[in-house]
């Protein structure tokens, strides 16, 4: 016999899982979670909240040492590192009782503890405080995230090689930092430490930074970064590493030839790996490839009554996507027919100094999909309130199929662009064309007239370039 029979259960309390426990308790599902660590997951912990409390901090930096072009005085302008963490843990302890409170508010059950599929419909749990109970449930819904992956001779120390966790509560303020990898979590631990003073090289292995972006976007934001007074290494990477005192030498190769460089830290942003150990995946009959969960678009697994969501599944891994599975695993549960997920219709968003946003298909993956393209660009350099705002940095494309109008992706760098990419992601939902986009109007002065802007260049009727 279980000790207590719900219809759903939920492991993990991430983005994805607090979401589909809530969701399901809304449908009048009872409810469970198990969490062997911290209500809110990697995302509200030790991921997108912390940094982007951090990378706050950061901006606001950089604009003091700016207040004379505002016609301000600021003296003495210095940052206290630990007041920066404790500040960024402040506000994720906030929401992690904000999370607590909504699961109790809507009476999921919460167990501390990790979590194994016992089949049947069962899951066992080994609870933080002792002991062992069991859940059964129709619906269990794997949402266990992920963790940094870790290659061989970069295995982080917490003293001079770092991931995230780390970055994020620093045992001291790096002098110079070497960054492995440009993803988004390298790029924003990168544009931070450098904004707070700190000698910043990006080593990426493919020929561009940022790689999952438009072509245009990477080539402007390396440009904006070694202006910045970072070091960009493209096409390179990092074979050794060798301790050398309270140091490491690091051996760069690029085109085969290679030169060592001293760091006092390394930060390894080198991907994740999805948390599948001792959950019984196997024993279940839980399909998994390359460490993540094997789904369709309504998050079913290849077992029955199992579901997965967030990190733990296939990419893109971001939080946003993982709460929206959560509504469809949650749906699923409980009878309804939930829309299935279209990745394309995902916006992705990099919190550095300028932000980077996008949706759909760039440029080059629109050609080679065998689309004639229109494309449109407007600069920041064009919009009042950029120049207002003293924000000139940046631009938005966007890129049409020629033939039907069809608004096939969207790409930003820029000052706030992270708001505005929603606009897009919209449109692209709605299905809409240039014709809806061209005959909204949008309110003047704002940002998101740019987006207009770059429209109307598509389709030749751009008006303030």
């Amino acid at each position: 016999m279980a000790d207590e029979s719900h219809d759903l259960v939920v492991i993990g309390s991430g983005p994805g899982g607090y979401v589909a426990a809530i969701r399901g308790a809304q449908l009048g599902l009872s409810v469970a979670v198990v969490e062997r660590e911290a209500l809110g997951g990697i995302c509200l912990n030790w991921g997108c909240i912390p940094t982007k409390a951090m990378l706050r901090s950061s901006e606001l930096f950089l604009l003091m040492q700016r207040a004379g072009e505002f016609g301000l005085s600021v003296a003495d302008i210095d940052c206290d590192l630990q007041a920066i963490v404790d500040r960024s843990r402040s506000v994720a302890g906030q929401l992690n009782r904000g999370v607590a409170h909504l699961l109790k508010k809507n009476r999921v059950t919460v167990h501390m503890g990790e979590a194994t599929l016992a089949g049947e419909g069962r899951v066992q749990v080994s609870l933080s405080g002792g002991g062992v109970m069991t859940l059964a449930a129709r619906t269990v819904v794997v949402a266990t995230g992920a963790r940094a992956r870790e290659l061989p001779a970069l295995e982080a120390d917490g003293d001079l090689i770092w991931t995230y966790r780390h970055a994020l509560r620093p045992p001291r303020m790096p002098k110079k930092l070497l960054v492995i990898g440009s993803g988004a979590i390298g790029i924003e631990f990168a544009s931070f430490y450098s904004a707070l003073g700190a000698d910043v090289t990006v080593v990426e292995l493919v020929d561009r930074i940022l790689p999952v972006e438009d072509a245009e976007v990477s080539s402007f934001a390396a440009k904006v970064f070694r202006d910045q007074g970072m070091t960009i290494k493209e096409k390179s990477s990092v074979t050794g590493l060798e301790r050398d005192g309270g140091r490491l030498l690091a051996t760069i190769e690029r085109d085969g030839a290679s030169e060592k460089h001293a760091f006092d830290t390394v930060i390894s942003a080198v991907g994740i790996v999805g948390n599948i150990e001792g959950l019984g995946l196997a024993e279940n009959g839980v399909k998994v490839e390359r460490n993540q969960i094997v789904t369709d678009s309504l998050c079913r697994t290849s077992a029955e009554g199992i579901l997965a969501i967030g990190d733990v599944t296939a990419p893109p891994w971001l939080a946003h996507k993982a709460s929206h599975e959560g509504v469809i695993a949650a749906e699923l549960a409980a009878g309804q027919e939930p829309h299935p997920l279209d990745v394309r219709n995902i916006a992705g968003c990099t919190y550095c100094h300028p932000q980077i946003a996008s949706v759909g298909l760039t440029e080059e993956q629109a050609r080679d999909a065998g689309y004639e393209v229109r494309i449109g660009r407007f600069p920041f350099l064009g919009n009042g309130k950029a120049i207002a705002l003293g924000e000139t940095e940046g631009f938005i494309k966007t890129v049409f199929d020629s033939s039907t109008g069809e608004l096939l992706g969207a790409h930003m760098i820029g000052a706030e662009v992270t708001e505005l990419i929603q606009g897009f992601v919209v449109g692209r939902q709605l299905e809409s064309t240039e014709e809806d986009f061209m005959t909204t109007v949008f309110p003047h002065p704002t940002l998101s007239e740019m987006m207009h802007e770059s429209v109307l260049d598509a389709f030749g009727r751009v008006i303030h370039m």
